[in-house]
This record gives C-alpha cells, sequence and structure tokens, in this order.
C-alpha cells in the first residue's frame, strides 16, 4: 500500500469543516510558513521537493513560481485552475468535494510564498455543488482567522475567491480561463507575454492546477526533502489517478509515482483488472488528450522494460510508442471497444470545444469529426486514413494555445497503433456497421 499524502483523511467523518480538519493537522503549513519562513524560502521549497504541475503538462511549479515578475505598484495574482474538463480526468472534482480545506490551505501558503493578497479558484461552471462546499469553506476559513486581514497576527493579509465558468473546455487553458475571470470570452492570448509577466488584469500571475496547490501543504509542513523521497526519478511525489473505462474498480486512486502500470491495472488495490474478465485492447493513460496506447506499448516500453507510472517512463519512446501522464484520466478499453468509434466521440468533443479563434484548430477539428464519422457509417475510403493523418499535422503545433495538439493527438496516435482497424471499416463496411459488430484482428487478416 502507497503512502496517501493528499487522501490520508478524505474518509474522516465531517473532514469538509474547519474544526475536524484542523483536528487532523490542517493549517499547520500556513502556520509554519507565515511565522518561521519567508516568502522566499516557501518557494524554493516547493522547488526542491521536485513538484510538477498536475494539471496535464508537468512542468516543475517551483520552478513555475520563480518566474513571477515583481514590479513595484502591481499587484501579484494566484489563480487556481479548477475548470477540470479534461474528458476522462475527475480526480480535482473529488479533491474539492471531499477536502475543501486542503485546498484553501494550499492557496494560503502558495500565496503567501507568491506575495499575492487576492486569490481565485475558477471552477468549472457545471460544478456548482462543489462550489457551494468551497464557499462555505472559506467562510470558515475568514471566521477562524486564516483569511482576511492579518492572519495569525503575521502581517499577511489575503482575500479568496470561488469564480464559476461558463462549462467551457477551452478554459482549461490558463490565458483562456484569465480572459474568463476578467468577464470577457475566453480566447487563449497570444504569448509572449506570459501570465507570469502579465495575466489577470494585467498584473503578474501565476495559474497552477487544484491538485498542485493541494501538495505544497504536505510539502511545506513535512519538508521538501522528505517528499523528494517519495516516487521515482524526476517523478517525486504521489500522483491522483482517475480511473475509468471496462475496469472493475473505477474511482480515484491516490499512487506513489513509480508504480507499474500492470499493478494498477491489475492489482486488487487499485483497478481490479478489466471488467467481465476480458482482454485488454488499449489505454488513455492521461486524459483524453494524450496519445492511445495499444495493450503491448502501454504494458513495456518499446525496448521491453516494464512501464510505469511516471512522467518519465509513460513518455518513454515519444509518441512513436510512448504517451503521456497528462492530467491522469487513465482510461482502460477492453477488446470489445472499437477504436473508430472511440476516436470519432474524441473528435466530435474537440471540434464543439474549439473556440474557433485558430483557422487550423476551427477547420481542422472539423473535417476529422467529418471523416472519422464518414468512416465510422460505412462510407469512408481508404485514402481517407491518410487524409485524416495530414490534417493532424497540419494542426499540431500551428495553434495559440495546446487544444488543436489535443485533438491532433488522439486521431494521429489512433491510426499509428490501429490502422488495421480502420482498414477494416473502410473495406468492411457492412460487418463493420452491423449492431455489436467488434473487430477482429485475426479474422481481419485472413479476409
Amino acid at each position: 500500500m502507497g503512502r496517501k499524502l493528499l487522501t490520508e483523511h478524505i474518509n474522516v467523518e465531517g473532514i469538509q469543516t474547519f474544526d475536524v480538519y484542523r483536528k487532523h493537522g490542517g493549517y499547520a503549513s500556513v502556520e509554519k510558513a507565515l511565522k518561521t519562513m519567508t516568502p522566499e524560502e516557501v518557494v524554493e521549497e516547493v522547488k526542491a521537493s521536485g513538484l510538477r504541475g498536475r494539471g496535464g503538462a508537468g512542468f516543475p511549479t517551483g520552478m513555475k513560481w520563480s518566474f513571477l515578475a515583481k514590479p513595484e505598484g502591481k499587484p501579484r495574482y494566484l489563480v487556481c485552475n479548477a475548470d477540470e474538463s479534461e474528458p476522462g480526468t475527475f480526480k480535482d472534482r473529488y479533491l474539492m468535494e471531499h477536502l475543501p480545506h486542503l485546498l484553501i490551505e494550499g492557496m494560503i501558503t502558495s500565496s503567501y510564498a507568491l506575495g499575492c493578497r487576492t486569490s481565485y479558484i475558477y471552477i468549472r461552471g457545471e460544478l456548482l455543488y462543489v462550489l457551494r462546499i468551497l464557499e462555505k469553506a472559506i467562510a470558515e476559513a475568514y471566521a477562524n482567522g486564516f483569511l482576511g486581514e492579518n492572519i495569525l497576527g503575521s502581517g499577511y493579509s489575503l482575500d479568496l475567491h470561488v469564480h464559476p465558468g461558463g462549462g467551457a473546455y477551452i478554459c482549461g487553458e490558463e490565458t483562456a480561463l484569465l480572459e474568463s475571470l476578467e468577464g470577457k470570452r475566453g480566447n487563449p492570448r497570444n504569448k509572449p507575454p506570459f501570465p507570469a509577466v502579465w495575466g489577470l488584469y494585467g498584473s503578474p500571475t501565476v495559474v497552477n492546477n487544484v491538485e498542485s496547490i493541494a501538495t505544497v501543504p504536505w510539502i511545506v509542513t513535512n519538508t521538501a526533502a522528505e517528499y523528494a523521497k517519495i516516487g521515482v526519478g524526476r517523478s517525486t511525489g504521489t500522483k491522483l489517478i482517475s480511473a475509468g473505462g471496462n475496469i472493475n474498480k473505477p474511482g480515484v486512486y491516490e499512487i506513489e509515482l513509480g508504480v507499474p502500470v500492470e499493478e494498477f491495472i491489475y492489482s486488487d488495490e487499485y483497478c481490479g483488472g478489466i471488467w467481465k474478465g476480458r482482454d485488454m485492447k488499449a489505454v488513455i493513460a492521461g486524459g483524453s488528450s494524450v496519445p492511445i496506447l495499444p495493450k503491448e506499448l502501454i504494458l513495456k516500453t518499446a525496448a521491453g522494460e516494464d512501464r510505469l507510472m511516471s512522467y518519465e517512463s509513460l513518455s518513454d519512446g515519444g509518441f512513436a510508442t510512448g504517451t503521456m501522464l497528462g492530467s491522469g484520466g487513465f482510461f482502460v478499453m477492453d477488446d470489445q471497444t472499437c477504436i473508430v468509434r472511440h476516436t470519432w466521440t474524441l473528435a466530435r468533443f474537440y471540434h464543439h470545444e474549439s473556440c474557433g479563434q485558430c483557422s487550423p484548430c476551427r477547420e481542422g477539428t472539423g473535417w476529422m469529426e467529418k471523416v472519422l464519422h464518414r468512416i465510422e457509417y460505412g462510407h469512408g475510403h481508404m485514402h481517407d486514413i491518410d487524409l485524416l493523418v495530414s490534417v493532424a499535422k497540419q494542426i499540431e503545433g500551428n495553434t495559440i494555445c495546446p487544444l488543436g495538439d489535443a485533438a491532433a493527438w488522439p486521431v494521429a496516435a489512433a491510426i499509428r497503433h490501429f490502422r488495421d482497424e480502420f482498414e477494416w471499416h473502410v473495406k468492411h463496411p457492412q460487418a463493420a456497421t452491423a449492431p455489436g459488430a467488434v473487430f477482429n484482428k485475426a479474422e481481419s487478416v485472413l479476409a
């Protein structure tokens, strides 16, 4: 059983309330930081821990903090990205719903480190019930002197606000989030300047994911050295994984980074194996935007080594034979899953969620959806498969924000690893479109 840093007390009755959370060691990092550490020391502690952003990019959190500009006469802001609209990912919602004070504690400690006097939690618009939970917890923190003026007599003051978005996936991109928070349409900004220099209201801003901020209290309370001992290599600490799909035990799991993928999927401690005893066909390891991998490549690297749940191991081999840990949306597909239909479903999502600002994404996502629909419903041509690859290449790297990449990567990876299934749909449209039809690789070779 791995260590639980974030979810150790998640099942304690009443842990949503200030009194119970405090009784179990809550807000210790705020006391330690405000009474015994300078803001710079907190930043250095987070940097030394090796904590990487848990929202998807995996960029070192402390390093991101150190980029924050500090011009005189301008406020600085910390914004928590609680939008979590990545399909297959639901761990931040779980954390906010059950441990709201952990996020608030992380916001206070992190805001102190960054010199922020006003901070925001930008939450996904559909999660209004979670917003109410956070607002209640924030009110308790104010009432107990952990928010507001002169926190714990330290001279440091902080106001914290929760802001609901409009339910747009694009607002998970940090600059689109800032535009939305300012009351404008959520379109991503051209960069540079980056938010660390010109962010919310034209001021230096750090945008961090819920899980990233919620990890800061443990690091500050227990030290960076202790945190760095957990995990493997440059993938330090623990990670929340949203496990779903055709598995026996879907849910949110906190793992020590470095757990073998095979153990995570098949052990009773985690996913409990494949639903109905079926064979595994493929896995999306880090949310819908990362490349899909077939069974043989998700369990072993191309070099034959055990694939681990870590940033480095999952990306081993690049996109040719690897993928990304991303947001930790771990989606397992069994041998009854149609890869073509699954890819079309993702393409529909990205086409719908494109803000339309960049031509490659606006037009390309629409073309990918149409062509995949054509193949899935028995009207495809062999050249459509290469057309999809071509369109994906023309989107990738040619847009202001990563949504274009997020739309292109799943399509390109599905064709890379399951091209024979796409070809079967084109060559045998009647069989492919029959109710309950499932691609069988052995039968397709004989055909």
